[in-house]
């Protein structure tokens, strides 16, 4: 069978919640962010990251924590095969916060939790065939169950040439051997468990832990004496994490000093959160272990990638990228507090956004004044209508990717709210509209505070008025209003769109919107997304593209706005956005549904005659949009372009 994976880990699957406030007592926590979590499935998200193909055996319960766990997996690029729906039992939680440099309270909500029914019949030799390594961890190895799927998941590895490596990865009291409160306890000593590892500690390539785990597998708290005897029962690569200290891997015998192992550099930054560091270690260990790197590289990837996660917030939302590490390697440390090194944070953000939206088609009904003028809208008749609005993009999408809306939450709360489960790209507007200077809705709050209550799959779009002309005072207001923006975007882990037209007022040329973009970013601004207006010129799309990819190779991309032009406008303008890579769709509005809207308000059209006509006119620039994009890929085919 052919090895379409790299590994497949085994073990738990849980959500975190990681306590929002740092430096207190997990009683006096206020909020709470949600994470992947879960020893396997954490080093599954993680090696993917880095660009292993990655997969996970477990189990997940058939409720909202469940699919959050499968989405998310997907969403990282994890094989979710293995990832298996117990309907009796719930998936497992974990309540974790960060109190000082040495204290990090959790709580384990594992009481009969869905991983821990995993079993012998749940481990399909068809799927462990096609890796090229099972990884497991210690937990998995403290019931007779999941032991059991274990070793025959192990069995199955060895019988189709795959290598094995394991986690220790010790919890006391997963193991019985302390109480609920205790989570944090990395060590207790224990016969009855150092009996049951050594029992399976022959069966592996690869073992790895901190020194106290070596210390429950050997059976002895000195831990050379530790790593001897689980080389008297393993040949097994032994790799000791030491903490600050680096780690060591010893492929022989085990000298008489730690320091006499194999070492890879290590990188002395600020311990803010040691939380998850060990899957972050054992996830960039298994990169280079499974790129066939020497240990002194396969330890620098490890010893970096926890360096990564002690520094931030969560365990599995710190690991890198593969992009991130080269450039962090390359680089090397400029801010021991790595989550301070903006440099490095835009990089992570960028490359390790969720989904792909090459391909972007947004049916724009967020406007708010220019409903509130037509005749006979009222509130409650544009909230009625924006519903209608959203019906017409999800009939035309169909289920299709690449479609989305903008809808702002003000009058159109209903629609957003309706929108949630539709698989749309969703944006929202925050801008007051036509201000100049900008100025925030009530609801946002010009602290941007509104924006915690956001889903996170929203997009945050703001419009904004910006010229070259602008004296020094506007543009200060300009800008201090869209960095106070997006920083709040990063702080909530939001996508930013930021769209600006300075047609609206003063003379442009094909200067103009590249010169504001400049400065824009010289202000230390990144937007996920670009929304410009339709140029006329080449040159004028040329410069734009050119300003954004000098600054940002990483942006998600461009949208053309329609500035409510005509279908044969828009047509010519695609004809000639298409031409640019970088710009990925459009996010047009009036042209949809400006006349339908009048129409339905003045009475003269019902629901069903609205949503059917927004459909068509959707699915009309749909039709344009797409075959601006096919006409240009034939004539890049034949040279052309």
């Amino acid at each position: 069978m052919t090895k379409d994976l790299d590994l497949i880990t085994i073990g738990r699957s849980s959500v975190d919640l990681y306590g929002a406030q740092i430096g207190g007592r997990l009683e006096d926590m206020r909020s709470f962010e949600k994470y992947v979590g879960g020893s396997p499935t954490n080093m599954a998200t993680g090696t993917a990251r880095l660009g292993l193909r990655s997969a996970l055996l477990t189990k997940v319960g058939d409720e909202h924590m469940g699919r959050f766990l499968r989405e998310e997996l997907i969403k990282e690029g994890v094989d979710v095969t293995g990832v298996l729906t117990d309907p009796d039992r719930l998936t497992a939680l974990v309540l974790l916060g960060i109190r000082d440099e040495e204290q990090f309270p959790l709580i384990f909500y594992r009481e009969n939790c869905a991983d821990m029914a995993l079993s012998v019949d749940d481990v399909d030799e068809a799927f462990i065939a096609r890796a090229r390594a099972v990884v497991a961890t210690g937990t998995h190895l403290s019931n007779p169950r999941t032991e059991a799927a274990v070793l025959k998941a192990l069995e199955l590895a060895r019988k189709h040439g795959a290598q094995t490596a394991l986690d220790i990865d010790f919890r006391p009291n997963l193991w019985g051997l302390s109480g609920h409160g205790d989570g944090e306890n990395r060590f207790i000593a224990s016969d009855a468990v150092t009996a049951k590892l050594q029992s399976t500690l022959h069966l592996f390539d690869l073992i790895v832990g901190t020194e106290e785990e070596f210390h429950i597998a050997g059976g002895t708290t000195d831990t050379i004496a530790a790593l001897r005897a689980v080389r008297a029962v393993s040949g097994a690569v032994l790799v000791c994490k030491r903490g600050a200290d680096g780690a060591a891997a010893f492929v022989g015998d085990i000298p008489d000093s730690l320091n006499d192992g194999q070492t890879g550099p290590g990188f002395p930054i600020e311990v803010f959160n040691v939380l998850g560091a060990g899957d972050g270690f054992m996830s960039g260990l298994l990169k280079g272990w499974l790129d066939n790197e020497d240990w002194p590289t396969s330890l620098k990837y490890a010893n970096a990638c926890g360096a990564f996660a002690v520094s931030r917030h969560g365990c599995t939302p710190a690991y890198p990228s593969w992009e991130e590490l080269q450039f962090f390697l390359d680089r090397g440390i400029q801010e021991k507090a790595l989550r301070k090194d903006q440099a490095l944070e835009q990089i992570h953000w960028s490359t390790t956004r969720k989904l792909d939206w090459d391909d972007i088609r947004v049916f724009a009904f967020d406007h708010r004044s220019q409903m509130e003028e037509m005749e006979g809208a009222t509130p409650e008749k544009i909230s009625a209508f924006k519903e209608l609005c959203l019906k017409a993009a999800v009939a035309q999408a169909a289920g299709r990717g690449g479609h989305g809306i903008l809808c702002d939450g003000r009058v159109g709360t209903r629609a957003l709210h309706a929108a949630a489960d539709k698989g749309l790209w969703i944006g929202r507007p925050v801008e007051w509209p036509g201000s100049r200077p900008l100025r925030l809705e009530p609801q946002v709050g010009e602290d941007c505070g509104g924006l915690k209550e956001w889903p996170a799959n929203h997009v945050v779009k703001c419009l904004c008025f910006p010229h070259p002309d602008d004296d020094d005072a506007m543009w200060e207001d300009h800008l201090s209003t869209v960095r106070r923006l997006f920083q709040s975007c990063r702080r909530n882990g939001l996508e930013f769109l930021l769209e600006v037209i300075p047609s609206k007022v003063g003379v442009v040329d094909d200067t103009t919107t590249p010169t504001v973009i400049q400065r824009i970013y010289d202000a230390g601004i990144y937007p996920d997304w670009w929304k410009l207006e339709p140029f006329r010129t080449e040159a004028a799309w040329a410069a734009s593209c050119e300003a954004i990819e000098r600054n940002d190779k990483r942006t998600r991309g461009i949208v053309v706005l329609g500035l409510d032009a005509p279908e044969d406008d828009l047509r010519e303008s695609f004809a000639l956005a298409t031409r640019f890579p970088l710009v990925k769709g459009f996010a047009v509005g009036r042209t949809i549904f400006g006349q339908v809207a009048r129409d339905w308000f003045a009475g003269k059209l019902d629901d069903r005659e609205a949503v059917s006509r927004m459909t068509e006119n959707y699915a009309r620039l749909c039709d344009i949009w797409g075959d601006a994009r096919d006409s240009v890929q034939k004539q890049k085919a034949q040279g052309a372009v």
